[in-house]
């Protein structure tokens, strides 16, 4: 489980007008875990950069003109994110550019290297539909410290986003490790039985009161934000 959180900073809105990357950020996250494996990099686009995308990273094209170009950088970067799954905040945007920059070498696009792509704003939206989803309301509505992010940062705002995504999914990947462990246990156990010897006793955890209380607490959120399309909820009633 091998995921790849990724940012990135460009000359302009549109790749389709000629406009390039000029920094690239990714964080490596293992099992939830982040590995402390990173990738960044600032790059020549050889063009102007628009003001309005200046005054959103506050990078300027002087500070660039000894950086590298993409083309210098882009097996290196291909190496890091081969196999992962990219996760990316607004995603069409930043693979739109990536795709663009590997067209001009002639290289085939990024998801051909990479083993999926995740929205973290579509899935915002599906979670809290009708509010605002960018990085920094995330931020405020899960508890993420992002008081460094006074201008966007490719690196920084992928540290963030990496952050935003567990809490954004807290509960969901421990269910799913747990019906993981739970199949390789019975299979283990039929393994044994099969051999001839004891089956190991299986420990049943219930929830306490606080838990459950805790739990309700939580569907009850879920049903108010989601306009009363809480799946949990409805497969309780039966409806």
């Amino acid at each position: 489980m091998r995921q790849i959180f990724l940012d990135t900073e460009t000359t302009g809105l549109e790749h389709k007008l000629g406009h390039r990357i000029i920094e690239i950020g990714g964080v490596e996250m293992r099992n939830r875990r982040l590995t402390n494996r990173h990738f960044h990099r600032y790059l020549n686009p050889e063009r102007d950069i628009d003001a309005g995308a200046l005054a959103v990273h506050g990078i300027s094209l002087d500070f660039l003109q000894d950086k590298p170009h993409f083309a210098d950088i882009a097996a290196e970067f291909l190496d890091f994110v081969r196999g992962a799954e990219l996760i990316i905040h607004n995603a069409a945007f930043d693979i739109g550019f990536l795709n663009a920059e590997l067209a001009l070498l002639d290289m085939a696009p990024i998801d051909a290297v990479c083993h999926g792509v995740l929205d973290t704003l579509r899935m915002a939206k599906d979670l809290h539909p009708g509010k605002k989803n960018n990085l920094n309301a995330l931020c405020e509505r899960y508890g993420v410290d992002n008081s460094r992010r006074t201008l966007h940062g490719a690196l920084l705002d992928a540290e963030i986003l990496a952050e935003v995504y567990v809490a954004m999914t807290r509960g969901q990947e421990s269910l799913i490790m747990d019906l993981a462990n739970d199949t390789t246990d019975q299979q283990t156990s039929d393994e044994l039985a099969q051999a001839g010897r004891p089956r190991r006793s299986q420990c049943i955890l219930r929830a306490s009161a606080d838990e459950l209380a805790e739990h309700a607490a939580l569907l009850t959120t879920i049903q108010k934000e989601s306009k009363g399309n809480c799946l949990w909820l409805a497969g309780e009633t039966g409806s």
